[in-house]
């Protein structure tokens, strides 16, 4: 899974959509520490082999935004899932940003989420 992400559209958390999928490509431990409710978990390092899960929870033709801590490996992951046909943008600034803005998280741990 290698792709250049200037390749790949973007957006940034202030322009997701209420109802969007969001994929989640972070691994467990930075997922447990603070995520989007709602949001699918395939880390990026499972991808490839668990990437049916995205296929059953993806209606025809609808968007998945991809998110990570930043958005590198996101991009990654979106640039293969166009490659594959689906129509995957990348979350500019990822998890980060997600919670600079005050996007609400749900985790299982209650130490900092990204810090």
């Amino acid at each position: 899974m290698n792709a250049l992400p200037g390749q790949v559209p973007q957006t940034d958390v202030a322009s997701l959509p209420s109802e969007a999928l969001l994929l989640d490509v972070r691994e467990d431990d930075e997922w447990a520490a603070g995520h989007a409710e709602g949001a699918l978990h395939i880390p990026m390092s499972e991808f490839v082999a668990r990437q049916g899960e995205l296929t059953e929870r993806l209606g025809e033709g609808e968007r998945v935004y991809v998110v990570c801590r930043v958005g590198g490996r996101s991009a990654q992951v979106a640039a293969y899932l166009l490659q594959q046909g689906v129509d995957a943008v990348n979350v500019d600034g990822g998890m980060l940003a997600w919670e600079s803005a005050g996007r609400p998280l749900v985790g299982e741990t209650e130490r900092a989420f990204v810090r």
